[in-house]
């Protein structure tokens, strides 16, 4: 099973204020740690949401809002992509994740078990995304 842990943005992350170099060290350690036990798929952080945009769509109508974007508890600031057996072993990984806020203030990360193309039921769509390489190992 996939699992995203995703950062919430803060004040500090949408005004560009890049982690310290003790969180970066422990944000490492981590990773490190998620890569030598052989679940860690891929992670990053994200920049300011004033660098990205939006797609709003209307039926076959799409409209492009540039940001930033003032609702920071909706945005996110990062993320780390992780496979393994079941939900409690996400959990053991999840309980260890380094505080994001790096000074020990307060700080949010949500997870979220990614769908599996195997969730959708056989059909022509979801073997040709296995053919692409779109939604994981095929099972």
């Amino acid at each position: 099973m996939r699992y995203m842990i995703i950062v919430k943005a803060t004040k500090d992350s949408e005004a560009g204020v890049m982690p310290s170099e003790e969180l970066l060290a422990r944000m490492g350690a981590y990773h490190e740690e998620l890569a030598r036990a052989g679940v860690l798929l891929d992670g990053s952080g994200l920049k300011p949401s004033r660098e990205g945009w939006r797609i709003r769509y209307e039926g076959e109508k799409r409209r492009v809002t540039d940001g930033p974007f003032t609702e920071t508890k909706e945005l996110i600031a990062g993320y780390t992509l992780i496979q393994v057996r079941d939900r409690d072993e996400a959990m053991e990984w999840v309980r260890r994740f380094p505080n994001p806020a790096g000074d020990g203030g307060a700080a949010e990360i949500e997870v979220r078990p990614l769908f599996e193309l195997e969730d959708f039921g056989p059909s022509e769509a979801v073997a040709r995304m296995h053919e692409i390489g779109i939604g994981g190992p095929k099972k």
